[in-house]
C-alpha cells in the first residue's frame, strides 16, 4: 500500500546516507517511475529529498534537514505496527507482510520489547465470528483492478435478489461495520454507486482500461440524516437481550422495570430494516408504543404464524 511504502522509504532514507532508485524499486517491488513519484510525494510532505546523479548516486535527505531515526517515537512505531497488523487480518497480501517486516526491521533492539508491548495493547479483528463465503479472492480482484485501472464486470443483486449484469470502474474499497463495499462508476446507471460485496457475484477483471474520473468519496456517515428520520418508540425487553439492544442505543435510553426487564426508548424508522431489528429480539422484546407500530408488529406476527398453519 502506498502509505506503508512511503513510511518505509522515509525510514530507509533516515537510516542511510544515500539509496539508489533501482534499489528502492527492487526492495518495494515497484517500478523506478513509481519511486520517483513517491519521492515527489515525500518532498511535498515537507521532507526535502534530493537526487544525486552519477556513480554512487541516488536519493538522500538533505543534510541540513537530516532527522534522527528516533523521530519515530515508541508510540509512533506502535501505532504503525498496530494498524498494519490489524489490516493484515482482513486484507491479506504480500505487500502487507512485507511492510510489517520492513517496519519491524527499523525498530532499534533496545526498543523492540516496548514497541511490541504497546502494539499488542489493541487488537482489531473485524472478521465475522461465523463467516460467509470467502471474500478474499474478490477483494484481491478489486485491489488489482484498482491498481491497474481496469474495468470490472459482475452480477449485482438488489435486496429482493433480482440480479443485473453490470460493468463498472472501481475507485475505492470500503469496510463499514464489518461489511465490505466498493465504490465504482456503473456503466449501466451512468453514475457512481456503492456496491455491497456480498451482493456481488461472478466478478471478473476486464482487459479494458479506463481513465479515472473526478469523484468524491461515498457518504458513509448518516448520523445527522438518521437523527432527523428516527423517532423514539417504547419497548420492554428482557435483560438477556440488553447487550444486543445496546448496539442501537445508549444506557441513557434504559430504565429498569422490575428485576428482569427494562423499558427502552428505542430509535426507530418505519421500514423493513427496523421492523426486522425488533423481530430479531424474539419474545424477549415487546413494542408498547406507539399503538400503530405495535399493531403492525402484531399483523406481521400473524403473517408469520400463517406460514406454519398450512
Amino acid at each position: 500500500m502506498k502509505v506503508d511504502r512511503l513510511v518505509s522509504m522515509i525510514m530507509i532514507l533516515l537510516d542511510r546516507e544515500r539509496v539508489g532508485a533501482q534499489e528502492l524499486a527492487d526492495l518495494f517491488e515497484v517500478s523506478p517511475r513509481t519511486i520517483y513519484r513517491d519521492i515527489d510525494t515525500i518532498n511535498m510532505a515537507g521532507i526535502p529529498v534530493r537526487g544525486a546523479s552519477g556513480v554512487g548516486g541516488g536519493f538522500e535527505i538533505m543534510q541540513e534537514y537530516k532527522l534522527d531515526r528516533t523521530v519515530f517515537s515508541t508510540a509512533d512505531l506502535s501505532a504503525i505496527l498496530m494498524g498494519l497488523s490489524s489490516l493484515s487480518k482482513i486484507i491479506r497480501g504480500d505487500e502487507l507482510v512485507n511492510a510489517l517486516a520492513k517496519v519491524k526491521s527499523f525498530i532499534p533492539a533496545g526498543r523492540a520489547k516496548d514497541v511490541a508491548l504497546k502494539a499488542n495493547q489493541i487488537d482489531i479483528d473485524l472478521n465475522p465470528w461465523m463467516g460467509n463465503r470467502n471474500r478474499q479472492p474478490d477483494l484481491e480482484m478489486i485491489k488489482t483492478a484498482l491498481r491497474e485501472s481496469k474495468l470490472l464486470s459482475f452480477e449485482y443483486a438488489d435486496r429482493y435478489g433480482n440480479k443485473t449484469a453490470r460493468t463498472a470502474e472501481p475507485y475505492q474499497l470500503v469496510l463499514k461495520s464489518s461489511q465490505w463495499y466498493w465504490q465504482g462508476y456503473c456503466h449501466k446507471r451512468n453514475d457512481f454507486r456503492l456496491f455491497k460485496l456480498s451482493r456481488t457475484s461472478n466478478l471478473q477483471i476486464q482487459e479494458e482500461f479506463f481513465t479515472p474520473r473526478d469523484h468524491q468519496k461515498p457518504q458513509l456517515d448518516f448520523t445527522d440524516i438518521l437523527a432527523t428520520m428516527q423517532t423514539k418508540i417504547k419497548i420492554r425487553i428482557h435483560t438477556s437481550v440488553r447487550d444486543r439492544v445496546l448496539d442501537y442505543c445508549t444506557d441513557e435510553h434504559f430504565s429498569p422495570d422490575g428485576d428482569e426487564h427494562y423499558m427502552v426508548r428505542f430509535p426507530f424508522i418505519e421500514n423493513e430494516y427496523y421492523y426486522n431489528i425488533l423481530f430479531s429480539f424474539g419474545d424477549k422484546c415487546e413494542c408498547l408504543e406507539p399503538l400503530h407500530i405495535r399493531a403492525e408488529m402484531k399483523r406481521r406476527i400473524h403473517e408469520i404464524a400463517a406460514l406454519y398453519e398450512n
